[in-house]
């Protein structure tokens, strides 16, 4: 069954809250080095997602594509940077990476939907007050 935006982000956020609140410390230790390699530095936060993005379309990790692309966009990603991105893994990848560039394909366009749609929400609000 395929989930939507939000059902995705939700179900991402209850599943992280059970294993970091499982108990099992060595979790929580990944976790944490995981979240530090993406926070800004010498590299902006965007450019760290989009890398994460490459590596998780090589990898072939749909989950992680999913989570990567939604963080590039909210760090303020064009669809011409993803698709550069989605380029390079392809180069890296090959001809493996084509499923996944499809899927990538599929969950940038429903998230930038979902945002022009927040917009429009916004502005109609705007347009009642």
């Amino acid at each position: 069954m395929k989930k939507n935006i939000p059902e995705t982000r939700k179900y991402r956020l209850e599943m992280n809250d059970k294993i970091l609140n499982s108990g099992f410390r060595d979790f929580n230790k990944f976790f944490a080095l995981d979240n530090k390699a993406y926070i800004d530095g010498a590299l902006p936060v965007k450019m760290k997602e989009l890398m994460g993005l490459v590596g998780s379309m090589v990898l072939r990790c749909n989950d992680c594509i999913f989570y990567h692309i939604d963080r590039s966009i909210s760090e303020g990603a064009t669809k011409e940077e993803l698709h550069e991105a989605f380029n390079i893994a392809l180069i890296i990848g090959g001809s493996i990476v084509i499923p996944h560039l499809r899927y990538a394909f599929e969950v940038m366009e429903e998230i930038y939907a979902e945002k022009t749609d927040k917009v429009a929400q916004g502005e109609s609000r705007l347009k009642l007050d």
